[in-house]
């Protein structure tokens, strides 16, 4: 492609990050590329300088500088999505109407694409169409190996509702955790501001660290195995890269399985669990674009639903998430 072109920002792609809109639009488009683009003002949103994060509205213009390699035509090619993973996407749906879609992530699957990324959920949401006129899109994100509760929006107009309403703390969100050890107090908020660090395995997140940005989190202990393990329920008030991770690192009870924050104290020596990561995006209470309240929740992974009958834990003993 050669010289510069201004593109018009679609319906089905409102409130898009302006980053994830150059990714969808141009999938050869490298990630570094386009953050330079933005840091020195070649790309511009209606003829104004733009951040990556930005948030995109339906009828915007956003210039585009040379891209100096073919580009494909957006919705002429669909990716292809095998008859085993569209059968398992439709089996995780969890709520569906007109406006709405949320599904039970499950562990280990990337929401969107990135470096050294294969399958990733953005590029499978085609499956989850049912006929609508739109693809939908996601409303928010969830870390790769987190499981549980993600909505999608199935329009535009519900799109930019959802968006202000996870960014304006309108929507409550509940994880469940199982911890090496038990945080003390039983009960409490965890106020520790949150930064994003380069260190030798890449980009990682430092708690109580100069110039980081507040994070806030509830948190409950709902059982415990003695002093080796608990179960928690988080509430985060904020919602920061890695904030519950780093949070329970940053108060010696580390999420199980959680090498990367926690070290070797994720783990329980001399018990048979699971390494993967134990946290689970448990339930969630928005305001329905449409009018009301929605409230949807997911069943625990296999390897937290293993990890709680070796420790003793009853799921079916709490009845009331949000308390």
């Amino acid at each position: 492609m050669g010289g510069v072109k201004t593109l018009k920002v679609r319906d089905d792609e409102a409130g898009m990050r302006v980053d994830r809109w150059f990714k969808r639009r141009f999938p050869g488009l490298g990630h570094a590329r386009v953050q330079k683009w933005l840091r020195t003002g070649q790309v511009r949103v209606d003829g104004g300088r733009v951040k990556a994060g930005a948030r995109l509205q339906a009828g915007q213009q956003v210039r585009v500088p040379p891209l100096g390699l073919p580009a494909p035509q957006p919705g002429r090619r669909k990716p292809r999505i095998s008859k085993a993973d569209d059968r398992d996407l439709k089996a995780r749906v969890l709520h569906r109407d007109d406006d709405v879609l949320v599904i039970d992530k499950p562990p280990g699957l990337a929401v969107q694409g990135g470096s050294g990324l294969g399958k990733h959920l953005d590029a499978l949401l085609e499956a989850l169409r049912f006929g609508a006129r739109e693809r939908p899109r996601l409303a928010h994100r969830l870390d790769k190996d987190t499981s549980g509760v993600l909505v999608l929006a199935r329009n535009g107009a519900a799109a930019r509702k959802l968006t202000a309403a996870f960014r304006s703390r309108q929507a409550r969100k509940l994880y469940w955790a199982v911890v090496a050890g038990v945080p003390r107090p039983p009960e409490g908020i965890i106020d520790l501001a949150l930064a994003k660090r380069l260190g030798r395995g890449g980009e990682k997140v430092g708690a109580g660290v100069a110039g980081g940005k507040r994070a806030l989190t509830r948190y409950r202990v709902i059982d415990r195995a003695g002093r080796q393990a608990a179960w928690v329920a988080f509430e985060p008030e904020t919602g920061r890269t890695h904030q519950l991770r780093v949070h329970a690192a940053a108060v010696e009870t580390p999420i199980l399985g959680d090498g990367k924050y926690g070290g070797r104290e994720a783990f329980i020596a001399g018990q048979d669990t699971s390494r993967r990561l134990h946290l689970h995006a448990k339930a969630l209470r928005i305001p329905h674009p449409a009018g009301g309240i929605l409230e949807v929740s997911a069943p625990l992974p296999d390897h937290m639903r293993a990890t709680f009958r070796t420790l003793g834990f009853d799921d079916r003993a709490e009845k009331d998430l949000f308390q």
